[in-house]
C-alpha cells in the first residue's frame, strides 16, 4: 500500500478511527466484553443503555479524586447514539421489523479493530506445529482437488489408504499414539482463534448483504423507468452476490450448520474438548456453533429482506399504475363535458357519445325491502246471480286415464305412433284430449315430436258426434321407458 492509500484509511475507516478515539479504551472494552466475549447479536438500547450505565458507574466510582470530577459525565444513551453516528461507525443504529424500540449492533469495523487490540496482548504459549499441519492439509486439498487425471487421483487415494491401514495395524497391535498436553492446547488455541474470527467475518458478510438491501432500496426510489428494468437490475445484482466466491463459501457453511448429522457431530467434539484437563477452556467456543447458526441466520434474514422489499415494490407500483387509469379516465371525462357544448368538427360520429362507467364503490348498498302487509279478512262478496251451468260445463282431461291407455297398449321398452294409439282409443273430448296425450309427462312415458314430418288426424267434434274435425300436427311418437 502507498502513502495515499494508508492517508486514506487513517482518515476514513471506522477501525483507525476509533483506535484514535479520546474514548477508544471505554469503546473497546464496553462493546467487546458486551458483543464480541458474550457473542451477542442485535440487543434492544434498553439492554444495551443498562449495562453501559453500570460500567460508567463503576469506572466513575474507581476514577473519583479530591478533584470530584466525573470521568464520563454523559448519559449512557448518549455514548451510544455518538458510536453509531454516521461519522464514528462504530454501532449499527436500527429498527427491528415490527419493534418501536432502537437497536445496536456492533459493526465489522469494531471487530476488526477490537481484533487488533487482543492480538497486541502478549501470548505465554505460541503454537506453531498444528498451523503447519493445517498449512500443509491446505496445499494437499488445493493440489490433489485440482488434479484431473485419475491415475494421479487414484495414487493419492491409494496412499491415503495405505497410511490408514497402517494406522489401523498400529492400534490393532496396541500401539494407540496420543497428543501431548503440548500438541493439544496448540490445536485448541487455533481452534478457538479461528472459531471466533468465524464469527467476525459473519459481521462483515451480513454488512455486504445489507448493502445489497440499501443499494436496491436507494434504486428503487430513485427508479423511473419500467418495471422489469428495474427487476432485471436488482435481480442481477443478487444474482452476482450469491454467485460471487463469498456467496458460493457462504451458502455452502450454512448447508453445512443445516445438516443434523453435522451439528450433532460438532456438539459431541466440543462436549469432549471441554473436558480435556490439558487446555485453558475458552468459555466463548464451547456453543460456538449456535452462534454461528445465529449469525448465518442473521445474514439470511437480510437476503429475506431483499426479496420482501421487491414485493413490496410490485405492490406499490401496481396502486400507482391503477390510480394513473382513474386519472387518464377523469381526464377524459372532463374533456368530453368541456367540449360538449361547442364539439370540435372532425367529421367524425360516434354511436356512442360516452362509456358507461360503473366502479365498484359506485353501487349502491345494501338495503333490506319493505315489508308488506297481507289482510288476512277479504270481505264478502256482493250478492250477485251467478250461472251455475258454467260449472257443470268444465272440461277435465284425465291424464292418469291418458297415460292407462298407452300403457295398455304399449309394452315396456317400446314405442307406437299417436295416431296409432287414438285409432284404437277414439278421442272423446276433442282437442282438449289430444292436448292431453302431448303434455303427458309420467315416469315411464316420453313423448317425441318430429317437426321434419307431420300427421293428420281426425277427432270427433264433442259438441257436434256427427261432425268430425280433422287437426295436422307434427309427427308424434309415444314410447315407454
Amino acid at each position: 500500500m502507498d502513502y495515499e492509500a494508508i492517508d486514506a484509511l487513517r482518515a476514513r475507516h471506522p477501525a483507525w478511527r476509533l483506535l484514535r478515539a479520546n474514548n477508544a479504551s471505554l469503546i473497546l472494552s464496553f462493546l467487546g466484553d458486551f458483543f464480541v466475549q458474550n457473542n451477542r447479536g442485535a440487543s434492544s438500547a434498553s439492554v444495551v443503555a443498562a449495562a453501559l450505565d453500570d460500567q460508567l458507574y463503576a469506572l466513575n466510582r474507581e476514577a473519583d479524586g479530591d478533584e470530584g470530577e466525573t470521568r464520563f459525565p454523559k448519559d449512557p444513551r448518549a455514548y451510544l447514539e455518538d458510536w453509531s453516528a454516521t461519522e464514528a461507525g462504530f454501532l449499527r443504529r436500527f429498527y427491528p421489523a415490527g419493534d418501536d424500540e432502537v437497536h445496536y449492533e456492533a459493526t465489522p469495523a469494531f471487530e476488526r479493530a477490537y481484533a487488533w487490540v487482543e492480538s497486541l496482548k502478549a501470548r505465554s504459549f505460541v503454537g506453531t506445529e498444528s498451523r503447519l499441519h493445517t498449512i500443509v492439509e491446505l496445499l494437499r486439498q488445493i493440489v490433489h482437488g485440482s488434479e484431473s487425471d485419475p491415475d494421479l487421483r487414484l495414487a493419492e487415494l491409494r496412499r491415503q489408504r495405505d497410511e490408514i491401514d497402517a494406522q489401523i495395524a498400529a492400534v490393532e497391535a496396541g500401539q494407540v499414539p496420543v497428543l501431548d498436553e503440548t500438541g493439544v492446547r496448540d490445536r485448541y488455541q487455533q481452534f478457538s482463534s479461528t472459531a471466533r474470527d468465524l464469527l467476525s467475518d459473519f459481521r462483515e458478510v451480513e454488512e455486504n448483504f445489507r448493502g445489497l438491501d440499501r443499494a436496491a432500496r436507494e434504486r428503487i426510489a430513485a427508479w423511473d423507468g419500467s418495471k422489469g428494468e428495474l427487476l432485471a437490475d436488482l435481480m442481477g445484482s443478487r444474482s452476482d452476490i450469491a454467485g460471487s466466491d463469498q456467496g458460493r463459501t457462504f451458502q455452502s457453511f450454512y448447508d453445512f450448520l443445516l445438516s443434523e448429522s453435522r451439528q450433532d457431530e460438532l456438539s459431541d467434539l466440543l462436549s469432549k474438548v471441554s473436558n480435556l484437563a490439558a487446555v485453558e477452556h475458552d468459555d466463548r467456543v464451547r456453543s460456538i456453533h449456535y452462534d454461528w447458526a445465529e449469525a448465518a441466520e442473521r445474514a439470511q434474514g437480510t437476503v429475506r429482506q431483499i426479496s420482501e422489499q421487491l414485493r413490496r415494490f410490485l405492490d406499490d407500483q401496481v396502486w400507482l399504475e391503477n390510480r394513473r387509469v382513474l386519472e387518464l379516465v377523469r381526464a377524459v371525462e372532463a374533456n368530453a363535458l368541456e367540449l360538449r357544448a361547442d364539439p370540435p368538427a372532425i367529421g367524425l360520429e360516434v354511436d356512442e357519445p360516452g362509456i358507461e362507467i360503473s366502479l365498484p364503490f359506485e353501487r349502491p348498498l345494501y338495503s333490506s325491502p319493505p315489508a308488506s302487509e297481507v289482510e288476512s279478512l277479504i270481505p264478502p262478496a256482493e250478492d250477485a246471480d251467478l250461472e251455475a251451468d258454467l260449472l257443470f260445463n268444465q272440461t277435465f282431461i284425465d291424464s292418469a286415464r291418458l297415460a292407462g291407455n298407452i300403457r295398455a297398449l304399449l309394452p315396456e321398452h317400446s314405442s307406437a305412433l299417436l295416431s296409432d294409439i287414438i285409432a284404437m282409443y277414439p278421442i272423446e273430448q276433442g282437442a282438449a284430449e289430444l292436448v292431453g296425450y302431448l303434455a303427458l309427462a309420467d315416469d315411464d312415458i316420453e313423448v317425441e315430436m318430429d317437426h321434419s314430418d307431420e300427421t293428420l288426424l281426425e277427432i270427433n267434434d264433442p259438441e257436434d258426434p256427427d261432425h268430425a274435425r280433422r287437426i295436422r300436427l307434427a309427427k308424434v311418437t309415444v314410447k315407454r321407458t
